[in-house]
């Protein structure tokens, strides 16, 4: 059921302000609210209570385009200016000036706020806050710089404002790992169960993280996980944060020197450990020799691992072995994954590469494809990718019922990569799912309505993308399936295409496949495919991946424009070609990029035979590393075992998308039924 107006507006002002408590602050009567909100949790005081309740403006969701005078909207821009310079003097007056716009006239003040949130070199603006929280009518902003002032309060350990702040409903780890440490200080119950669930890796988690360990809240059986995990993924930092919540500083001496040279540091261990400490210390050292000497180190193992370590943990770090070797491409880890058995705790990232080792063989054994997804968490083995190599599993072992109910699960609930595979599994084409109907006038009459949109909307035609993405995306939040489609189809005549998409992604009952798979540009993007010898299809599956169909976009590595061209790549297809007066600050001009990053697609697809999955893969990662991929390869595998095993995350992911964006535009241009499968084709050595 949707969320009424009426509820979303009680649920997200429960915490108004009254002028006379930010008078009351701003004189200086700081400390004695911070002692009142002092009480323990699991007994809130009245007067805490009644400052929880003061902190939400009387907030308006639904109205006509306000009217925004030009001086006012002048300020704002003005402002924006001034941020951007940090000349941040300048604000509270342009704000004074701002106040008339009432679309985006608090914008001045609150990055004025922010800012000396976070500048830490004067005291928080407490009263100047509370005015603006007490006036705020734009709910993002309000939830945004109460986010900022709790961060800044758990980093001062000032825990009472914390609690005195309550939740911030911004879906913000951080925050909400700072709201569970503040309940914490304030003697309040906090589960070790609620720590895990909000942890991700951040200030304010960690901090939380290493005072509910100090506490005891969390035990040893909650961290240890997570240190493996992250010496698995080789992320040093994060592994080091954990291993020193475990181990002491002599211990951490040893860590520090396992992770330098396990070899040697396992070469100087004798007789069987003496605590549980000493037994990870050398457990994790064989997971680093497993990363550095394969050979040796599994030799090390074999002649010394049934002394050093318990058989307990041996089973891990054979799964280390094979967990190197199967991202190496390595036939030999299924062996050592074999080896390992079962009945041990792997990552759910190790879990996964199990089963691709498996695939990887030039004979696949399915029953062991089965078995290995068999040995996944629940949840983990339900995700479209696993139930369909389950069901292929099935299949393959004749066990044609459970196969197809395998498939039909994965083509019903999935539109992606696996739900078209699932299709064709089944003996059908893919082919567009049912449509749900445009959306009428008085929707889109509705949609344009909702002050967030609408100052979302004034934001993009700013150009100031990072505040209106933020707004927007906060905007839809609750919204049905309907007014989801319509929010898409507002952008869609904005020309905001990657909010169209990404919103129109958002519904679960109600489907639009042309508002998530948009092709504008009026097909100049196809004519130049065409050009080149591609297929538009594929192309325009490429651009929906890539920028979402935003020109401007340019990601952190420098890509840039539609089709994410990176400088010395645009340098060199540009000589290529024999681009006359070309300018590298040309590359986000349209018609620029499609043409440099079409001839680009087109000589990496050359380079590699032809293949479309082949060159996905190359356009993402460089032509080169493909190459190796292929060249690893035992005999010929079909297109989507090639995909499925790609050993980088980000482009294995990034080719499957691709090629079912693709399989999908190629269905909307045809009107024909497609086949993901003969597109994947098949990759040989």
């Amino acid at each position: 059921m949707t969320e009424s107006n009426h509820s979303r507006k009680t649920r997200i002002t429960r915490w108004g302000i009254f002028k006379k408590q930010a008078s009351r602050w701003q004189m200086g009567l700081v400390p004695l609210l911070l002692l009142l909100t002092a009480c323990a949790e699991t007994s809130t005081s009245a007067a805490e209570k009644d400052i929880k309740g003061q902190l939400a403006p009387s907030l308006q969701y639904y109205g006509p385009p306000a009217q925004v005078p030009a001086d006012a909207r002048n300020a704002v821009m003005s402002a924006y200016e001034a941020m951007q310079a940090k000349n941040w003097a300048q604000l509270p007056t342009l704000a004074q000036q701002a106040r008339k716009d009432q679309e985006l006239g608090e914008y001045p003040m609150f990055w004025y706020l922010r800012n000396q949130i976070r500048s830490r070199s004067e005291p928080v603006p407490t009263g100047e806050i509370l005015a603006f929280l007490e006036k705020s009518q734009n709910p993002y902003l309000h939830e945004r710089l109460k986010a900022d002032w709790i961060l800044e309060a758990a980093r001062t350990r000032d825990f009472a404002t914390v609690r005195k702040l309550g939740n911030v409903n911004l879906n913000n780890a951080q925050v909400d790992c700072a709201v569970l440490h503040a309940r914490h200080m304030g003697h309040g119950r906090v589960t070790a169960s609620q720590a895990m669930d909000a942890f991700r890796p951040g200030t304010a988690c960690w901090d939380m993280l290493a005072q509910l360990y100090a506490s005891k809240v969390l035990q040893w059986d909650h961290i240890q996980p997570l240190l493996r995990d992250d010496i698995e993924y080789d992320n040093k930092a994060n592994a080091r944060r954990f291993a020193a919540m475990l181990f002491n500083p002599a211990q951490m001496k040893d860590y520090d020197a396992f992770m330098a040279n396990p070899k040697a540091w396992l070469s100087g261990q004798s007789g069987q450990a003496q605590s549980r400490e000493q037994e990870e210390l050398r457990t994790l050292a064989f997971s680093r020799l497993a990363r550095q000497d394969r050979d040796g180190g599994y030799a090390f193992l074999q002649s010394n691992g049934k002394i050093l370590v318990s058989a307990e943990n041996r089973p891990w770090i054979l799964a280390q072995f094979g967990l190197v070797s199967v991202l190496n491409l390595e036939d030999r880890a299924d062996q050592w994954y074999r080896q390992a058995g079962e009945g041990f705790r792997l990552s759910e990232y190790n879990h996964a590469w199990r089963v691709r080792a498996a695939l990887r063989q030039p004979d696949i054994d399915w029953p062991w494809v089965a078995k290995t997804i068999g040995m996944m968490p629940p949840a983990q083995q339900q995700e479209p990718v696993w139930t369909y190599w389950k069901a292929r599993a099935w299949q393959a072992m004749g066990n044609t019922a459970a196969a197809r109910k395998g498939f039909e699960t994965v083509a019903n609930d999935d539109h992606g990569f696996y739900g078209q595979l699932a299709t064709e599994a089944l003996g059908r084409k893919i082919t567009l799912p049912p449509q749900a109907p445009a959306s009428n006038a008085a929707e889109l009459a509705h949609i344009r309505q909702n002050r967030g949109l609408q100052r979302a909307v004034s934001l993009f035609n700013l150009g100031w993308r990072p505040e209106a993405v933020a707004e927007w995306n906060f905007a839809i939040r609750g919204l049905n399936d309907r007014e989801l489609m319509a929010a898409a189809e507002w952008a869609v005549q904005e020309n905001i295409y990657d909010r169209a998409i990404n919103t129109s992604l958002l519904t679960q009952g109600d489907i639009n496949f042309r508002q998530r798979f948009l092709a504008p540009f009026e097909g100049k993007v196809g004519q130049q495919a065409r050009n080149v010898g591609l297929d538009p299809a594929w192309v325009y599956g490429l651009i929906r991946q890539e920028s979402r169909f935003v020109p401007v976009a340019r990601s952190r590595v420098g890509a840039a424009g539609l089709m994410q061209v990176m400088p010395g790549t645009a340098k060199m297809v540009a000589n290529k070609i024999g681009m006359s007066g070309f300018s590298i600050s040309d590359v986000n001009e349209f018609e620029t990029n499609t043409v440099l990053g079409t001839s680009y697609l087109s000589m990496v697809k050359n380079d590699l035979g032809n293949s479309e999955v082949l060159a996905t893969a190359g356009y993402n990662a460089g032509p080169n590393r493909p190459k190796r991929w292929r060249s690893s390869l035992s005999g010929p595998v079909e297109g989507a075992i090639f995909a499925e095993t790609i050993p980088f995350t980000e482009t294995r992911l990034y080719v499957k998308h691709v090629m079912s964006n693709a399989t999908w535009y190629a269905t909307l241009f045809t009107g024909q039924p497609q086949s993901l499968v003969q597109r994947l084709g098949t990759v040989t050595p």
